[in-house]
């Protein structure tokens, strides 16, 4: 059965609203072991053994946090040539903006040479119900796809 890896960081209760809706997106696809990891604690094994993966995190002054960008640091050499390929999809939440972070991300995710299944989800303020919907169809997509 495919392996969806989410690799989150989760600080704000916006972020969990969200974190939440994604698990609910991959739950409404059969066929799909899920497994969520902190980003801080998220390393190459997760990675080698997932069949896609999909990236959360907030905006944090521009960028992604620190956090997703330590997963990256931390996978980046040990699977570079071994994840070519891998479906992903990604989510931001900022206060007001979170193109510097979806730019960060996609620099890094190009350099690993993964395959965006989805367009980015771009979330600020509250999230509304419509956008914890576009989560979960975010989620079930890149599921889908694997």
């Amino acid at each position: 059965m495919p392996r969806l890896l989410v690799v989150h960081h989760t600080p704000s209760p916006n972020l969990q609203a969200v974190l939440e809706a994604v698990r609910e997106g991959v739950a409404m696809v059969e066929e799909v072991d899920l497994e969520v990891r902190p980003a801080l604690s998220a390393g190459p094994a997760d990675l080698l053994a997932a069949d896609g993966v999909l990236l959360g995190t907030p905006a944090n002054i521009g960028y992604m946090s620190g956090a997703l960008k330590h997963f990256f640091d931390t996978v980046y050499y040990p699977c570079l040539d071994a994840t070519v390929g891998l479906p992903f999809g990604v989510y931001v939440h900022g206060g007001d903006d979170t193109a510097g972070a979806l730019k960060a991300i996609g620099t890094v995710t190009g350099a690993l040479r993964w395959k965006q299944v989805a367009a980015p989800l771009s979330l600020t303020g509250a999230p509304t119900a419509e956008d914890l919907e576009a989560a979960r169809e975010l989620a079930a997509t890149v599921a889908v796809s694997l």
